[in-house]
């Protein structure tokens, strides 16, 4: 896999984002609703089956729904568990006992958390993102949710991108989800930019295996969860916990910044 260091670096065209955790602080409004979806399942089949009831943890999380699409998400863990579910159809009420059914119990959850909450985005990324746009450095943003845009716009961060792919985009495409780097490719096809002069920014470790497997020049790995080995194992070429740490040239050439600069 390959490596590289700070200081001079080959310079870059364009900047592809993640959404979740890398623009918005939604991520966390994602895994709490991924939770209380799930834990709901699991206790309904302990209670019916005598079993133990072992809820979702943060590792299942980050490993098995985190940058996925919704459903490839739910099917995912379920199996983890040794859970068949009948997969459904994109379109099935929440109440539907299919793994489309409870995706869409999750989205149902998320969006009633989002309308009651609102959406914060990170400033440090708004900030770099601004900063590249200014710098003639082409800018798009990606996301595995159909909520994408409502998102970024709440967070005031919709008019920041010249793209965005989403999950509407996947399904009207049939673009496979991350670890597929399908979302990231089409993203740069739009802004013109071909994959080894484009940098990919993630806080998943699905999305930055999709960024090794495209073939895109830089891999950035945002932690925020404490998994910075995990990132660099997937795919990550440097690993910042903020994009406050990471500097980016008129040129194009990037570096990054030691934590106590920042």
């Amino acid at each position: 896999m390959r490596k590289r260091t700070d200081g001079p670096a080959a310079a870059v065209e364009a900047f592809i984002f993640d959404t979740d955790g890398v623009v918005t602080r939604t991520a966390v409004v994602h895994a709490g609703a991924w939770k209380q979806i799930f834990d709901e399942e699991l206790r309904a089949r302990a209670d019916a089956t005598g079993q133990a009831f072992v809820p979702m943890s943060d590792s299942d999380y980050l490993r098995y729904v985190d940058g996925k699409a919704r459903f490839d998400g739910v099917a995912a863990f379920l199996a983890s568990r040794g859970i068949e579910l009948p997969y459904g159809d994109p379109d099935d009420p929440p109440e539907r006992e299919t793994v489309c059914g409870l995706g869409n119990r999750k989205n149902e959850r998320f969006l009633e958390i989002v309308a009651s909450d609102g959406v914060a985005p990170f400033e440090s990324t708004l900030d770099l993102v601004r900063g590249l746009r200014a710098a003639g450095i082409r800018t798009a943003v990606v996301s595995a949710s159909e909520n994408a845009a409502a998102i970024l716009d709440a967070a005031g961060a919709g008019d920041l991108f010249e793209a965005r792919v989403d999950g509407l985009d996947a399904r009207a495409l049939g673009l496979p989800g991350k670890p597929d780097p399908a979302l990231f490719l089409e993203a740069a096809r739009r802004i013109g930019v071909a994959p080894p002069a484009t940098a990919v920014v993630e806080d998943a470790l699905a999305g930055v295996e999709a960024g090794r497997r495209g073939s895109f020049g830089l891999v950035v790995g945002v932690d925020r969860g404490g998994q910075a080995d995990e990132l660099t194992a997937h795919g990550a070429d440097i690993v910042v916990p903020d994009l406050a740490f990471l500097d980016v040239d008129a040129d194009g050439r990037w570096s990054t910044r030691p934590r106590e600069s920042a």
